[in-house]
């Protein structure tokens, strides 16, 4: 099986696109008010539409940030599947598939979202991201000069001469 051409840069490309999604969503809430948000919680029968209206609109427009930046990648796509799940189930189901044309409104559109998202969990946050860096590997492929693995010398291309190699372990290592 081939491998894939460059996995980092789609992890990438795909944390910026939802992030970005959910920061325009989340954005116009936050900044232009929450009522209206509050207001179309209260009329599909959502209790504590106020508050509910609050926690979509920080998640959305925060959890996009996070998502942009790649930190806490894992916990922010499953409360932003959470979200997108339950806007399926109050809100687009009842408009069918579709978001445009027959059936407008639908669910289509979060499927997608909860797809990518669910993508990012399975796969990471890739790099460059913040979990990258604060993860304990991200320093552990060189580390410290005295935390190296030892260095054996193994013989150059005509026998005499050796060459440093660094040992390696795992299953990507050579056969001793």
């Amino acid at each position: 099986m081939k491998r894939a051409i460059n996995p980092q840069l789609g992890q990438l490309i795909l944390r910026l696109v939802l992030g970005v999604i959910f920061i325009s969503h989340g954005a116009p809430k936050l900044f232009g008010g929450v009522g209206a948000t509050a207001g179309f919680f209260d009329g599909i029968g959502i209790p504590l539409s106020g508050l509910f209206a609050w926690v979509v609109t920080l998640l959305e427009f925060f959890g996009g940030i996070g998502l942009v930046i790649g930190a806490l990648v894992t916990p922010l796509s499953v409360l932003l599947m959470i979200h997108m799940l339950m806007g399926i189930l109050l809100v687009h189901i009842g408009n069918g598939w579709y978001v445009i044309g027959p059936g407008q409104g639908g669910a289509e559109f979060n499927v997608l979202l909860i797809a990518g998202l669910l993508a990012l969990i399975l796969s990471g946050a890739g790099q460059p991201s913040v979990d990258a860096m604060m993860s304990p590997e991200a320093g552990a492929e060189r580390g410290p000069v005295e935390e190296r693995p030892p260095v054996e010398e193994r013989p150059g291309p005509s026998g005499g001469g050796g060459q440093a190699a660094e040992r390696r372990e795992g299953p990507d290592a050579p056969m001793s």
